[in-house]
């Protein structure tokens, strides 16, 4: 009994089922005494949609505490390289991954593994070690309660199959997605800081035939296309290990204005346009697409009292790097750490508010503008002179004759990581509170 009066806090609802909502409640059902956690989500079934798939180092950081590294390095794949080419193909620079591989699953490493593969992979250890499964088919509607400085608890109501519930909990957190409802319900619907690229993208995961293998071209894991009109990235998503799975994801720019419909009616001349070998329909299936407008957005705050919000329902970026995905969950990390440090005394709330300032800051000094530089490489620059006048590039070529570059180059990615317990409540001695 006085260890859960202890506690600083019993409940918390998560709104959205995607990787970083799921990630954030398996955290917690490790917590002892665990807590009530709730997982709602609007869709009835998981998202299995051409997602991100390309994890960094925080993200590695967190498989790995939470125990679910050795399924997804498994399951998954660790690209060997990366690389940046013209359109007819010539490579001008890249990064050769394989120098930290020899560490294994101590190695924080990049590691490929399709985001619907990973919410699969996360309900089943939220069932098998906590019974908790997500609330599919709930829409959430208002925030009732958790807004004001004065509540002392958060509620939310939901629609469930034609009825209205309420949930409440100490705290409600929005994981839910570049759409966030809960968002939307904070800060009104047109309230998102930032701007949309003109640039459409369209998004494809493709089976590969012997014709159209990217291999025999000497393509590398990871390749970014330049060209202002064509440009595109095509990267492997299967092991190498598994020939029957040569899957690529290949994620196009198109011109700006176009339906959905008009997008899905192009696919196949940008893929003939674009990759090598001029590919005709029949020699490659896709198993999906999708097209979708990109993004540079973030919120004022990322809490709001007892609500909030993290992952893209915070702040959104275009695809190409992988920044999105690895600083959603990047923030879930911190978050994972604030509220541990709440629930055995060592911080009160207030940690919430330094966590909003410190990843807001991380979305604006480090994820937007490299996300940022990132498809500005791609479309916005003279083709002829890109060695001369890009930066970036020009450090890569600089790194493949020089290891130690390379190692910095590895490690940016820890520039994402923030250690919060440096503003926990400390004892006289130097510990932290108990």
């Amino acid at each position: 009994m006085e260890q859960a009066q202890s506690l600083g806090f019993k409940s918390v609802v998560i709104v959205g089922a995607g990787p970083s909502g799921l990630l954030l409640a398996l955290c917690l059902a490790d917590l002892d005494p665990r807590p009530d956690i709730t997982i709602l989500d609007a869709a009835e079934s998981l998202n299995t949609a051409p997602r991100a798939t390309n994890y960094g180092t925080p993200a590695i950081q967190l498989f790995r505490k939470v125990g679910i590294l050795p399924e997804i390095r498994r399951d998954g794949y660790v690209p060997n390289n990366v690389c940046w080419r013209k359109l007819d193909g010539t490579r001008l620079a890249g990064i050769d991954w394989t120098v930290n591989h020899q560490e294994g699953l101590a190695g924080d490493f990049i590691t490929v593994y399709a985001v619907g593969e990973m919410c699969g992979l996360l309900e089943r250890e939220l069932k098998s070690r906590a019974s908790i499964s997500i609330r599919g088919g709930s829409k959430v509607t208002a925030i009732k309660s958790g807004l004001a400085s004065e509540d002392d608890h958060a509620v939310v109501e939901v629609e469930e199959n034609g009825q209205t519930k309420e949930y409440s909990a100490d705290y409600i957190v929005g994981t839910d997605g570049g759409n966030s409802t809960v968002r939307r319900l904070v800060f009104g619907s047109r309230k998102f800081p930032g701007f949309s690229w003109e640039e459409q993208i369209v998004a494809t995961n493709c089976l590969s035939k012997i014709e159209i293998d990217l291999d025999q071209f000497d393509w590398e894991d990871s390749n970014f296309i330049i060209h202002p009109e064509h440009f595109f990235m095509a990267a492997r998503i299967a092991p190498h290990s598994d020939p029957k799975k040569n899957v690529w994801r290949v994620s196009y720019g198109e011109l700006p204005g176009l339906s959905n419909e008009e997008l899905m009616q192009r696919q196949e001349m940008k893929f003939e346009k674009i990759l090598p070998g001029n590919p005709k329909p029949d020699q490659y299936r896709v198993l999906n697409k999708s097209p979708y407008r990109v993004h540079q957005r973030c919120v004022d705050s990322m809490r709001v009292n007892r609500v909030l919000l993290a992952a893209d329902a915070a702040h959104l970026c275009n695809p190409f790097g992988g920044m999105g995905l690895t600083g959603g969950i990047a923030d879930i990390a911190g978050l994972v750490q604030c509220l541990e440090g709440m629930y055995k005394g060592d911080t009160d709330d207030s940690i919430f508010t330094t966590w909003s300032d410190v990843q807001r800051q991380k979305y604006h000094d480090i994820i937007n503008p490299i996300s940022s530089g990132n498809i500005r490489r791609l479309f916005d620059q003279d083709l002829e002179k890109v060695m001369e006048t890009d930066e970036f590039l020009k450090m890569l070529k600089r790194a493949e004759s020089d290891p130690e570059l390379a190692q910095q180059i590895h490690k940016s990615g820890n520039n994402l990581n923030y250690d919060y317990s440096q503003h926990f409540r400390k004892q006289q001695n130097g510990t932290s509170a108990s």
